[in-house]
């Protein structure tokens, strides 16, 4: 007869050391609420330099464990996430980081380890999607990377590139905003050409275009208002800001129109009469983009150098979550509806 211990469900928690300073409690409570509910005791992994979350995922994975925590921040969720790829075991955040950005798409808490831990093990399980990005280096180069937020090619790759991580220690995401100051001075549009799956050939002129599988910031801003985790779609923003003064209008586009007056219908209405074209907004399932220049690429706030291609794609329901009991994850009123922009 078998042993009834090795039937009994387990969890893996993996923590990024820089990010979680209470790793020592986190990794008690998970112990105690495990043998709480039968399981038995966790499998404790951290990340490293060498590996910032992928390879001990995938060992927590072939163990067999039946749900994986991660606390760390953005790129650590990211790492954690793209091993745990149709895996079908679901993944539970806990968010640790400067923005916290997959966290609050989900709308889970933000603070307080105790709801999520104890929704890793008695919670409930949401499919949601997940980004797939190919890129493509000048020589030829190909890899392939996941990502559940957003991937970006241009100023806003730059601009994470400029941001101090020690600034980002002390002051948290506000300091994206020198990230910004810095790279504004030097941002230049460049010709990109882009195509959906099926679709016509487009050329455009732009400072930047994001890949969102959603869109939520901190602060309470809207970058790609109608992107919605789990609808299956990819949203794909073309910044294109006219001049120094251009830059008005994207933060206006953002902030006010996206953030605020998308909230009503009646502020809905008003934005669909406005003609502010900073910001394009097109949608599909898979999108390739390329430039005569390489240029810097970011995949959740992480850097991925320079690339003269990239395809991104939207995997529906590759990914499982775990969510505490009846939490509904947030949903975006349709505000327009998109098309394909043109140059």
């Amino acid at each position: 007869m078998a042993d009834r211990r090795e039937e009994r469900q387990r969890a893996a928690l993996i923590c990024n050391p820089i990010k979680v300073r209470e790793a020592a409690s986190l990794r008690s409570l998970l112990q105690r609420v495990s043998r709480d509910n039968g399981w038995a005791p966790p499998l404790l992994l951290e990340t490293t330099a060498a590996d910032p979350g992928q390879g001990a995922t995938r060992d927590a994975l072939d163990k067999g464990v039946d749900v994986v925590l991660v606390a760390g921040g953005d790129g650590t969720v990211r790492a954690v996430s793209e091993a745990m790829r149709r895996s079908g075991v679901p993944l539970a955040i806990i968010p640790r980081g400067t923005g916290n950005l997959f966290a609050r798409n989900l709308g889970i808490p933000l603070s307080g380890a105790d709801i999520m831990v104890r929704a890793a093990l008695t919670g409930d399980v949401r499919p949601v999607d997940i980004g797939v990005a190919t890129l493509t280096r000048r020589e030829g180069a190909s890899e392939q990377h996941a990502f559940v937020v957003l991937a970006g090619m241009g100023l806003d790759a730059a601009m994470i590139a400029n941001t101090s991580p020690e600034r980002k220690r002390q002051i948290g995401w506000v300091a994206y905003v020198d990230g910004a100051a810095r790279s504004l001075p030097r941002a230049k549009p460049f010709r990109l050409a882009y195509q959906f799956a099926g679709r016509s050939l487009h050329s455009v002129k732009v400072q930047a275009i994001l890949f969102a599988n959603c869109g939520a910031l901190p602060a309470g801003i809207e970058l790609v208002p109608d992107a919605r985790i789990d609808d299956g779609v990819l949203d794909v923003a073309l910044i294109q800001a006219a001049g120094p003064l251009g830059w008005l209008g994207v933060w206006r586009k953002v902030w006010w129109d996206n953030s605020v007056l998308r909230r009503s219908r009646v502020g809905r209405r008003v934005v669909e009469r406005t003609r502010n074209q900073s910001i394009r907004y097109v949608t599909g399932q898979r999108i390739e983009a390329a430039s005569n220049e390489p240029l810097p690429v970011e995949l959740d706030g992480d850097e991925f150098g320079n690339v003269a291609r990239i395809r991104c794609e939207i995997d529906e329901g590759g990914l499982l979550v775990a969510v505490p009991r009846g939490h509904v994850l947030p949903k975006r009123p349709l505000a327009h509806t998109p098309t394909a922009a043109r140059s």
